[in-house]
């Protein structure tokens, strides 16, 4: 659909042929930008809620920046993850209102600062060595429009640290929860909670700790029902579904 198409569209609707929701279910299949590398999807903004995240891993500085760059001119905050140095200093010389949010390896472009979600979400860490994965899920909730309270180094070795904070995990909408070594930390917190707990194992731990792979299967076989778990490292996926649940 191009431009012409679309003042076309435009005309339906102002002339009552179309119904303004009949109207946004036709914008959101437009196609994408094409820029040879990668195929932008300007319109998932209207069909989930937030523009394309970028993923930086595996991309040169040049692709990132190029990426960003045509985001920022189509959508509202921009969020690009697991970024480099390199790839930040690219998207500042295109993006100069970008920052980079080194803890969670992440650059964000933030525009639209209303708050979409209901509640607060809480981002917790077991340990210190996990927050950088509870960083990028803090950046990914906040740029998704909820406030965030996070809660760092409470791990089941001190158990009264976690029990400290009660207050906070009880008054919060979605709790997530970053854990490695052997991943109990979800179970504590799910018994403590009624509300959704998002799991992220992290690849923190000794040898058999198998890089996140013993954490996962502990929570996977969590005896919490309210937790559900996310890959390994997944910050950004814990972030995401929780604002999707914040916003319901």
């Amino acid at each position: 659909m191009n431009a012409e198409s679309i003042r076309k569209l435009f005309d339906e609707v102002r002339k009552g042929r179309l119904s303004p929701d009949d109207a946004v279910q036709k914008l959101r299949h437009l196609p994408f930008e094409d820029l040879g590398f990668a195929k932008v999807d300007h319109h998932r903004a209207l069909r989930a809620g937030m523009p394309e995240v970028i993923l930086g891993e595996g991309k040169t500085p040049h692709q990132v920046a190029q990426i960003f760059l045509r985001l920022a001119k189509h959508g509202k905050n921009v969020l690009a993850t697991r970024a480099s140095d390199a790839q930040f200093a690219a998207v500042k010389k295109k993006v100069p209102r970008a920052e980079y949010r080194a803890l969670a390896r992440a650059i964000v472009l933030r525009r639209d600062r209303k708050k979409y979600g209901k509640g607060t979400i809480a981002v917790v860490s077991a340990g210190t060595s996990d927050i950088p994965v509870a960083e990028e899920a803090v950046v990914t909730a906040e740029v998704m429009g909820n406030d965030v309270e996070h809660l760092y180094d409470v791990g089941v070795a001190g158990i009264h640290r976690l029990l400290a904070h009660r207050d906070s995990l009880t008054t919060a909408r979605v709790v997530i929860v970053c854990a490695g070594m052997e991943g109990a930390l979800p179970s504590v917190v799910g018994g403590l909670v009624g509300v959704p707990v998002i799991a992220v194992p992290t690849s923190v731990g000794y040898g058999a700790a198998f890089k996140g792979l013993a954490a996962l299967l502990g929570m996977m076989n969590s005896c919490a029902s309210n937790v559900s778990v996310v890959n390994i490292d997944n910050g950004f996926g814990a972030g995401c579904v929780a604002s999707l649940i914040n916003r319901l």
